[in-house]
This record gives C-alpha cells, sequence and structure tokens, in this order.
C-alpha cells in the first residue's frame, strides 16, 4: 500500500512524525508537507504561482518533501506526479488541536483528506486535542500524547482501504487530549454544531487605513451521539463525511416557488426555456 501522509501544521510538526512513524508499519510512506503553519487555510490552493518543492529531512531520518503550498496542493502534487508511484490512501494530520463539528470547515487538515476523496482515493483526517494549554506550535516542548490515536489509525487505515468502503467518504478521526490508558473507546459520530463568540476589534489607524483583529471563542450545542459528546466522554471521535453540498429538500422547495419563471422574459431563449 502506497500511503501519503500530509498535514496543515507544517513539515515539522510532531504529529506528523507520529502518523508516519505508525503507519510505517501498514505501508510504504511518503511525506509531503507544508513548509511552515498553514492552518485554517481550508481548501485553498496555488494558482497564481508557482510551488517550490524541497527534500528534507525528518527527525526519525526519514526523507520528506517540505511545499511552501498548501495541504491541498501538498495532495494534488503527488497525485499529479511528485511521487514516483500515485498513492492508495491520503492520511492528514495528526492535527495539533482538535476538528470538531463546523470547524471541518476551516481546517487545512480534512481539506486535504478531502482532496483525496475528490481524486477517488480513501482518505483519513487525524486530530489530537492537546494535552494541556494552548502552545506556540513553533516551540520545542509539546503537551501531547499521539500513541492511542496513532495505534487507532494504524487499525483504521486498512479498512478504509476496502472496497467495502463507499470511495466518497472521508473519515474524520478526533481523539481526546488524555493519557492513552484512559481513553475508553472509539465510537462513530456526526458532526456537532459549534457557537462561535467572535468580535471585531480595531487595533490602529493610520491614515485611511486601519487595522483590524477578529477574535473570541467558541462552545457547542451539548447533543448525545456528536462528535464533541464522544471527547467529552473520552472517546476516540470516527465521523464519516461526504461532500456533496446539494440539499435535497431545498431542491424541492425553489421548484414549489417556480423559480424557473423568474428569469426575465427578455433574457429567455426563443423557446421559453
Amino acid at each position: 500500500m502506497q500511503i501519503l501522509v500530509t498535514n496543515d501544521d507544517g513539515v515539522s510538526s510532531p504529529g506528523l512524525l507520529a502518523l508516519k512513524q505508525a503507519l510505517d508499519g501498514v505501508g510504504t510512506v511518503s511525506v509531503i508537507a507544508p513548509d511552515r503553519n498553514r492552518s485554517a487555510i481550508a481548501r485553498g490552493i496555488t494558482i497564481h504561482s508557482s510551488l517550490w518543492v524541497e527534500e528534507v529531512t525528518l527527525a526519525d531520518g526519514s526523507p520528506a518533501y517540505a511545499t511552501d503550498g498548501t495541504p491541498v496542493d501538498c495532495v494534488r502534487l503527488a497525485a499529479l506526479g511528485l511521487l514516483e508511484t500515485t498513492p492508495d490512501v491520503v492520511v492528514s494530520g495528526i492535527n495539533l488541536g482538535l476538528n470538531l463539528g463546523d470547524d471541518v470547515t476551516y481546517s487545512g487538515t480534512v481539506a486535504a483528506a478531502l482532496e483525496g476523496v475528490l481524486l477517488g482515493l480513501p482518505a483519513v483526517a487525524v486530530s489530537q486535542e492537546p494535552c494541556g494549554p494552548a502552545i506556540d506550535l513553533t516551540g520545542d516542548e509539546y503537551p501531547f500524547d499521539f500513541r492511542a490515536v496513532a495505534s487507532f489509525v494504524q487499525r483504521l487505515v486498512p479498512l478504509v482501504c476496502d472496497a467495502r468502503f463507499p470511495r466518497q467518504t472521508l473519515v474524520s478521526v478526533n481523539a481526546p487530549g488524555i493519557p492513552p490508558d484512559e481513553v475508553t473507546c472509539a465510537r462513530v459520530t456526526r458532526l456537532g454544531r459549534r457557537i462561535y463568540n467572535d468580535s471585531l476589534e480595531l487595533e490602529s489607524e493610520e491614515g485611511d487605513r486601519r487595522r483590524y483583529r477578529i477574535s473570541g471563542d467558541a462552545s457547542h450545542h451539548p447533543e448525545e451521539g456528536s462528535d464533541f459528546d464522544a471527547i467529552e466522554r473520552g472517546e476516540i471521535s470516527v465521523t464519516p463525511l461526504h461532500f456533496d453540498l446539494t440539499d435535497l429538500s431545498g431542491m424541492d422547495v425553489l421548484e414549489r416557488l417556480e423559480v424557473g419563471s423568474l428569469l426575465a422574459p427578455e433574457t429567455a431563449s426563443a423557446d421559453g426555456r
């Protein structure tokens, strides 16, 4: 099995190294990751400039590629021929922080896995809650213990690659920030709903220019069976995601509202359609 490992925290992230080492026993692992932190960049891609790619060495001495592109760029590079062999599966992470509920729409970790799915590949996104307070990700000390989630993903990836697993579904894995022996189980969950409490702060003014900061915190709606609920119970959350965004009930409503008749007569085609 040819496994592509990527992330959004950057090629030097300890989470990426832990994931790569866990998957070494599953197949042949190739690493392509951003050369710096690209968190919350979602599905951004590079289209107006070229991409730099550099061969680097991870902390365990294994080779990797670092690029100035985004997490999605990393998957595209692999699929378009940067690697000698096209990957069979994309595994993104281990993200330094959870990706729960509505946060998945912002996540570069989840976006990289989604790109794999769009290319017809099985894909897994992996995220871990810190075991301590938030830190500067450029520091040397990380309050993370990846052993439980790394071992779980090692066993999960072959299942996701099974021909019976739906190819248009990615699996988002989130692990609680507790010692491995305290993780009670893994549970299949649905996405919860975030409550964002953001605010806009004016920092400075320079003539006609103003500098603002958007900041705040977030909570969530309590809901049994959600990914938030699993983390609060000390469980690994396993959420299947697909990105068919079509709202079928919304289509029915629009049809009943006869939106097709809203086109101005002068812009309609000769046959009235």
